[in-house]
């Protein structure tokens, strides 16, 4: 349960839902783990919880160009709209593939978190979750790649910045080690980033951080839910307690669960909302609350459904 001080602030702002049916328009084939069934799962998922209707459920808007060069040049954004096929698919690379409907999604996903971005700093939420699709922690300012179009995450954290934010920092547990977002912020002492993932595992990074600021913990496959805590606990906390964020960000994948095939480690639902919990114990102390989460991996429909149920009912209190 949280303490006395997070319920406090919290308040009774709830917790922001935003997705979009965009974000189901984005198909990279048959067969591809990341498909349009994942959100459906997830709210399949929620609503069978109970937790559907206690939800602030919010549509956002399409992401502007302005937001996006906030991370991304424009001519990166002009040569995705350019490969941008009107039937058909473009490889960016073997697994990232563009369709019809993709960049109208990836427009949409980022605009989500922005939207989060504002509710969340204005009060109006205490706290938000961002259902969207395509994921966005592998992509580079420059560069497409594993799954990812636009950074959707490192958009929000720029924005927060350029809100008035100080200090944000950015605690990503998807399995992959999110490279675009080190990227993007290993050189912005307003910007701390704690991550664990599965090493020596795609992208094949994050061993050697890029900057003082960049907290990466590589984990062994076969990983459970007694390493990740250890690592949380031995690295994360001290490393958020002692930059003390005035907001979080979460690149929230959940294919390091148990059942998702698509790596090889071993957590369950318990350790997600586990962490979620520590996260919101920081949010509380330095932050006020505020937490913006991102949906990035998991590809196992039930997991994933289970596992964003955990997070969401922490991060409402329900």
């Amino acid at each position: 349960m949280l303490s006395w001080l997070a319920r406090k602030l919290r308040g009774s702002a709830p917790t922001a839902y935003l997705t979009h049916p965009d974000c189901a328009l984005h198909d990279m084939g048959h067969g591809h783990p990341e498909s349009p069934d994942r959100l459906a799962a997830i709210q399949d998922r929620l609503i069978a919880a109970g937790l559907w209707d206690h939800l602030l459920h919010v549509e956002p808007p399409l992401v502007r160009r302005e937001q996006l060069a906030l991370v991304h040049p424009p001519r990166y954004v002009e040569a995705l709209d350019q490969a941008s096929p009107s039937q058909g698919v473009v490889h960016m690379d073997p697994d990232t593939v563009m369709g019809p409907h993709t960049l109208q999604a990836a427009w949409r996903a980022a605009g989500a978190v922005v939207k989060a971005t504002d509710l969340v700093i204005d009060g109006t939420a205490a706290n938000a979750f961002c259902a969207i699709r395509p994921p966005g922690h592998h992509a580079e300012s420059c560069k497409a790649m594993g799954f990812c179009f636009f950074n959707n995450l490192g958009i929000g954290v720029a924005h927060a910045l350029s809100r008035g934010i100080e200090r944000v920092a950015v605690a990503d547990f998807d399995v992959h080690h999110g490279n675009g977002t080190e990227e993007l912020f290993h050189d912005n002492p307003r910007v701390l980033m704690v991550s664990t993932f599965q090493s020596p595992f795609y992208p094949y990074s994050g061993e050697l951080p890029m900057g003082p600021n960049m907290h990466n913990v590589p984990l062994k496959a076969g990983s459970r839910g007694e390493e990740f805590r250890a690592a949380v606990e031995r690295e994360w906390l001290p490393a958020l307690q002692a930059f003390q964020p005035q907001m979080l960000f979460i690149s929230a994948g959940f294919d390091a669960h148990r059942e998702d095939d698509m790596a090889s480690m071993g957590l369950v639902e318990d350790d997600y909302a586990w962490v979620t919990e520590r996260l919101m114990e920081v949010a509380a102390e330095y932050a006020e609350g505020r937490i913006v989460s991102v949906l990035e991996g998991g590809y196992d429909l039930s997991a994933l459904g289970r596992s964003v149920a955990a997070h969401i009912k922490v991060l409402a209190d329900l």
